[in-house]
C-alpha cells in the first residue's frame, strides 16, 4: 500500500466519496453527509485529502483534514478537522485507517494545528474505536451535526 496527497476532487477522491456517502445512507438512512466541503478546504497548509492505493493501483482508503478556527459551529482556534475517513471492504482490516489517521494528524501538526477534530456517529463502531484506541477523546460537539442525537465528537491535542 501507498499513500499519496490528491486534490479533494481527484476522480478517485470523488468516486470513494460517493462510497462513504453511500455507506453513510446505509448506516443513517439520511442520503449521506450534509457537511458542506470544497475542494480548496483540502488545499496545503490549510489541510490535505490522501488516499491509500493497493498494489495494483486501485484506491482503497481515504482521508483527510481541513483547518478549522474558532465559529458559531463550536471549532477552536488551532482545530484541524479529520474528514471523509473511508477504507473499502475488501480493504479493511489492514491497518489502514490507522495509517491515514497518523499521516494526516502529522501534516496537520506540520501545519501549526494544535487539535484535530472530528465527528461521527454512534452507528459507526468501528471508528469510534479507532479513535479512542488512537487517543482521542470525547468533546464539546462542534460542526454540522452537533445537534444530532447521534452524532460523537472527539479530539486529541496535536
Amino acid at each position: 500500500m501507498h499513500i499519496r496527497q490528491v486534490p479533494f476532487d481527484h476522480p478517485d477522491a470523488v468516486k470513494l466519496n460517493d462510497q462513504v456517502q453511500a455507506e453513510y445512507h446505509v448506516r443513517y438512512g439520511d442520503g449521506g453527509d450534509a457537511t458542506t466541503l470544497a475542494p480548496e478546504d483540502f488545499r496545503p497548509p490549510n489541510g490535505v485529502f490522501l488516499i491509500a492505493y493497493d498494489e495494483t493501483d486501485a484506491p482503497v482508503a481515504t482521508g483527510g483534514w481541513r483547518a478549522r478556527d474558532a465559529n458559531g459551529e463550536g471549532n477552536l482556534d488551532g482545530d484541524a478537522e479529520l474528514k471523509r475517513m473511508y477504507v473499502v471492504d475488501v480493504a479493511r482490516g489492514r491497518g489502514l485507517a490507522r495509517r491515514i489517521l497518523t499521516a494526516l494528524e502529522d501534516d496537520a501538526r506540520t501545519a501549526g494545528r494544535s487539535r484535530m477534530v472530528l465527528e461521527t456517529g454512534n452507528k459507526q463502531p468501528e471508528a469510534i474505536a479507532l479513535y479512542t484506541s488512537s487517543g482521542y477523546e470525547p468533546c464539546v460537539k462542534f460542526g454540522y451535526y452537533r445537534f444530532h442525537e447521534d452524532s460523537r465528537c472527539f479530539a486529541k491535542p496535536l
